[in-house]
C-alpha cells in the first residue's frame, strides 16, 4: 500500500538541495563571508577602543550664567546631550559620552601676578571612553578658552583654565569591534536575503524547475518554504561564523555570554526574514537577470550608506535622520548594538522589533501582489 505523500518532507528534500547548492555558490560564500569576515578584521586590527565622535554632557550643577558655558556650548566641534543626571551617568559608563562637563566659578589666584581665573572647567570620564577622545576634547576646550581670552578677555591671563585631575568612574571597555561587528552582520544579512532571495526564485523560474515543482504533489507554499529554509539556515551559519571570529579574536562584547550570543541569532533570524521578503519583491518585478541588480542595489545601497553600518546615524544632518530611522537596518544594528554591548535582552528591544515586524507585513504584502511562478 503506497504511503500518504508527505509535504513536510518533500519541502525538506528541497532545501536540503538548495542548501547544498548555496554552498556551492562562490558569490553566495563571498559576499556572505568573506566580505563581512574582511571588514571585521580591518577594523578589529585598526583599533580596540574608537569612538565614533566626541560627544559631551553638561553637569546639572554647572555655572550656566557665565560666557564661557555659551563658547562651549556652540561650539562646532563639540555634540551636546541633553538627558537627566541618570541617564547620562549610564551613557558615560558605557562610553557614549567622552564626558561631563562641569563649569565653576573660581576664587583661586593663579600665577603669574596671582591673578584669579573667573572658571575652573572639570571633567568627568570612565573607563569606558578612548583616552585619545579625551585628549581631544582637552585639546578643543583650550582653543575654545584661547579663543575667548582673545576676544573676551585680552587683559586677563585667561577666561577659564582646565582641571587635569579627570574624575574616571567605572566602565565597560568599548571597542571598535562592538560597532562595526552588528552592522557588518546586518548588511551581510540584507545582502543575502535581498540577492540571494531574488537571484534563487527568478533562475528557478527562468530554468523552469518551478514548472517541474508543479508537476509533483508538493504544495506550492512548501516550495518557497523549503527555499526560505535554506537561505535562513546558511544566513544563521553565517551569523554564527562571525559572532564567534568577533568575540574570540578580538574581545567583542557579549555582555551576558551565551544568552546573548542566542538573542543575536534570533534578531538574525527576525532581520533575515524582513530582508528576504524584499529579495521576493525584486524576483518578482525582474524581467531578465540583468536587471536584478539595479532592482536590489536600490534597496541594499540606502541601507549600508545610512542605516549606521559603519557610523553612527547622529553623525548625519538633521534633515536626514528621518530617513535613517525609517530602515528597517538601522532598527536591526540599533538592536543587536543594544543587546550585545549593553546588556538589553529581546524584551527591550520592543520598539526596534516592532518596527521590523512592521516592516515584514508591509513588505510581504508587496511580495504576493508581485511575485511570479512562471
Amino acid at each position: 500500500m503506497l504511503k500518504p505523500y508527505s509535504q513536510l518532507k518533500a519541502m525538506l528534500a528541497i532545501t536540503k538541495a538548495s542548501l547544498r547548492a548555496i554552498f556551492r555558490s562562490p558569490s553566495a560564500v563571498i559576499f556572505s563571508f568573506l566580505f563581512p569576515l574582511i571588514f571585521i578584521l580591518v577594523f578589529g586590527f585598526i583599533g580596540g577602543r574608537g569612538r565614533v565622535s566626541v560627544r559631551v554632557a553638561f553637569d546639572s550643577k554647572s555655572d550656566t550664567a557665565g560666557i564661557i558655558y555659551g563658547v562651549i556650548k556652540n561650539f562646532s566641534g563639540i555634540n551636546v546631550i541633553e538627558k537627566n543626571e541618570a541617564l547620562l551617568k549610564e551613557d558615560l559608563e558605557k562610553g557614549r559620552l567622552t564626558a561631563i562637563i562641569n563649569i565653576q566659578k573660581s576664587t583661586v589666584p593663579v600665577p603669574p601676578g596671582n591673578a584669579t581665573v573667573p572658571y575652573i572647567i572639570y571633567l568627568k570620564s570612565s573607563d569606558a571612553v578612548n583616552p585619545q577622545n579625551l585628549e581631544v576634547l582637552q585639546s578643543i576646550l583650550d582653543a575654545v578658552i584661547k579663543s575667548a581670552d582673545s576676544r573676551i578677555y585680552p587683559d586677563a591671563p585667561t577666561i577659564a583654565t582646565i582641571s587635569r585631575e579627570v574624575e574616571k568612574i567605572p566602565g565597560r571597555i568599548y571597542r571598535t569591534i562592538d560597532f562595526i561587528l552588528p552592522g557588518q552582520l546586518g548588511f551581510s544579512l540584507l545582502s543575502a536575503g535581498v540577492f540571494g532571495v531574488a537571484f534563487i526564485f527568478f533562475n528557478l523560474r527562468q530554468t523552469l524547475v518551478l514548472k517541474r515543482f508543479f508537476a509533483t504533489p508538493i504544495n506550492r507554499s512548501y516550495i518557497v518554504f523549503g527555499e526560505g529554509l535554506s537561505r535562513v539556515i546558511f544566513q544563521l551559519i553565517t551569523a554564527v561564523v562571525i559572532l564567534l571570529i568577533g568575540h574570540f579574536a578580538f574581545k567583542f562584547t557579549l555582555v551576558h555570554g551565551w544568552i546573548t550570543f542566542l538573542e543575536l541569532l534570533v534578531l538574525s533570524f527576525i532581520g533575515l526574514v524582513v530582508f528576504m521578503g524584499f529579495g521576493f519583491i525584486v524576483s518578482g518585478l525582474a524581467k531578465n537577470e540583468s536587471t536584478i541588480p539595479p532592482f536590489a542595489n536600490l534597496i541594499t545601497l540606502p541601507q549600508f550608506l545610512l542605516a549606521g553600518t559603519f557610523f553612527s546615524t547622529d553623525n548625519f544632518p538633521q534633515w536626514l535622520q528621518p530617513i535613517c530611522k525609517v530602515l528597517p537596518l538601522t532598527h536591526l544594528n540599533d538592536a543587536m548594538r543594544n543587546v550585545a554591548f549593553e546588556g538589553a535582552h529581546l524584551t527591550g528591544c520592543g520598539k526596534q522589533i516592532g518596527i521590523l515586524v512592521l516592516w515584514c507585513a508591509v513588505v510581504y504584502a508587496v511580495a504576493v501582489k508581485v511575485f511570479k511562478w512562471e
